[in-house]
C-alpha cells in the first residue's frame, strides 16, 4: 500500500535488471555478482536507488537458481525500500516484463526506472532527471551525443551509409517510463509474439508512444568485457579525485552535531538506514541525528551556514522529509564549487538501539547520499556510560567531522 507521502505524489519504483548470466565478462560469476571495489557490482548498483529520497521502492529481478547470490549481495544493504527479487526470464525483455508484473502485484502504479546491474556508477543526480522528466512524458531515457563516426553496413560487409553524427546518441539506463504504459506495451509485445527488443525504450516506441531524452552521464558506464572490470577498478579508485590541474585543492576540516529526542513510535532512521526500535523521534524531517550531523559537517566546511539555512523546519515541504536528500545537496555544493569530499567520520550516541548490526548499511547509505566511496565514510558508536540526556534514554545524538578540499577563491 502507498504511504501518504507516497499519495500526494507519483510513487516512483527502481526495476534492477540482474537476471543475466554475463558470458562476455568472464569470471566464474554473472557480472553482477562479482566483486568490485570489494563490494557485488548488484549491491553498487542498488545502492544509489535505496539511498535516494525520491525512490519509494526498489526490486531487483534476478536470474534462476541466484537466490543464495542475490541474498549474498544484498546482505549488508538496507533493506527498508527493497522489495523481494522478481525472477527473470530467457530474455532481457521477459525479464522487464516479469518484474513489472510483480511491481503490479504489490499495488504500485506510479512511475518506474529500469536500470540495468552492470551499470553500478548511476548517481542521484542522473536518477533525479529521469524522475523530473516523467512529470511532463511518459517514456524519458538518458542518452549522450556521439562522438565516433558511425557506419552502416550491408550485408556484404561494406559500408552502406555513414548517418550524420549529430542526429545519433547512445543510451543509458536508469529509464524511467509511466508504469501502466510500459507494462501494457511488454503485454502487448507478448501478444503479438515479438521478443528481440533489448531496451525498454525501442519497445515503447514500437507501442506508438514518444520517447523524451535528457542528459545521460559519462561515468554511468556498463561492465560488458573482462576489460571493462579492469578500467572499472581504476575509475572507482580515480573518480573522487578528478580536478583541474590549474586549481589547486585546500584542505578544509569542520564538525557537525545533532540530537534528538525519543517519542512515541516503532523505529528510528539513523543514517539512511530505517532501524525497529521501541520508540521513535521528535522531529519535522524523519529525525535522522546522523545524517543532519553530517550536513552540517559539509556545510560547515563550505562556510554556507547550517541545516536550517537551507531546510528550515518552519517549512512544511520538510515535514516528514527523507534526510539522505539533506546530505546529497550538500555533498552536491562540494561539487559545485569545483571541490571533492576526502572523508566523512560519524559517531552515533546512544544506548540503544544497538548501531553495529547495521554499520555496513548505514555507511553504504551514506556513500550513495554523497556520491563517494564506501571507504570514504567511518562510522563509528558508542554509548555515555547511563549519564547525561542519552545515558537516560531520552533521546540519541550524532558527532561527524568532514574533510574536503576547495579551490582557494581569486
Amino acid at each position: 500500500m502507498l504511504t501518504e507521502t507516497e499519495s500526494r505524489r507519483s510513487a516512483v519504483a527502481a526495476l534492477i535488471v540482474a537476471a543475466g548470466r554475463g558470458l562476455r565478462a568472464g569470471g566464474d560469476l554473472p557480472k553482477q555478482y562479482r566483486a568490485l571495489a570489494g563490494r557485488p557490482v548488484l549491491a553498487q548498483a542498488l545502492t544509489p536507488f535505496l539511498a535516494d529520497a525520491a525512490i519509494d521502492h526498489v526490486m531487483a529481478v534476478i536470474g534462476p537458481g541466484d537466490d543464495a547470490r542475490y541474498a549474498h549481495a544484498v546482505a549488508d544493504l538496507p533493506a527498508g525500500k527493497l522489495l523481494s527479487p522478481a525472477q527473470g526470464g530467457a530474455t532481457r525483455q521477459d525479464s522487464v516484463r516479469l518484474g513489472l508484473q510483480a511491481l503490479a502485484a504489490t499495488g504500485f502504479d506510479g512511475i518506474v526506472l529500469v536500470h540495468d546491474a552492470a551499470r553500478p556508477f548511476v548517481t542521484a543526480a542522473l536518477m533525479r532527471r529521469a524522475v523530473e522528466a516523467l512529470q511532463s512524458e511518459i517514456a524519458a531515457i538518458p542518452a549522450l551525443p556521439v562522438t565516433d563516426t558511425i557506419k552502416r553496413l550491408g550485408s556484404d560487409g561494406r559500408v552502406a551509409e555513414t548517418p550524420p553524427r549529430d542526429t545519433l546518441v547512445s543510451v543509458q539506463t536508469p529509464q524511467g517510463f509511466h508504469f501502466q504504459a510500459l507494462l501494457a506495451a511488454h503485454e502487448a509485445a507478448v501478444a503479438a509474439g515479438l521478443s528481440g527488443f533489448t531496451d525498454d525504450a525501442a519497445l515503447m516506441e514500437w507501442a506508438g508512444h514518444p520517447v523524451k531524452t535528457f542528459p545521460g552521464d559519462p561515468a554511468n558506464v556498463k561492465l560488458t568485457h573482462p576489460q571493462d572490470f579492469d578500467r572499472a577498478q581504476d575509475f572507482d579508485r580515480s573518480r573522487d579525485f578528478d580536478r583541474s590541474q590549474d586549481a589547486p585543492l585546500h584542505v578544509r576540516v569542520a564538525t557537525g552535531y545533532d540530537v534528538h529526542a525519543f517519542g512515541d513510535g516503532d523505529h528510528v532512521w539513523l543514517g539512511g538506514v530505517r532501524i525497529a526500535h521501541d520508540r521513535g523521534v521528535l522531529a519535522h524531517s524523519d529525525g535522522d541525528v546522523a545524517l543532519h550531523a553530517l550536513t552540517d559537517a559539509l556545510l560547515g566546511a563550505l562556510a554556507e551556514g547550517d541545516i536550517g539555512t537551507h531546510f528550515p523546519p518552519s517549512d512544511p515541504q520538510w515535514k516528514g522529509a527523507a534526510s539522505a536528500q539533506f546530505l546529497a545537496f550538500a555533498a552536491g555544493r562540494v561539487r559545485q564549487r569545483g571541490g571533492r569530499i576526502d572523508f566523512l567520520d560519524l559517531t552515533i550516541v546512544c544506548e540503544a538501539p544497538k548501531v553495529g548490526p547495521h554499520r555496513e548499511a548505514i555507511r553504504a547509505a551514506i556513500a550513495a547520499a554523497a556520491e563517494i566511496r564506501i571507504d570514504l565514510v567511518a562510522i563509528k558508536a558508542t554509548t555515555s556510560e547511563r549519564m547525561g540526556f542519552t545515558g537516560r534514554g531520552e533521546g540519541l545524538a550524532a558527532l561527524a567531522t568532514a574533510t574536503i578540499r576547495l579551490p582557494e577563491p581569486e
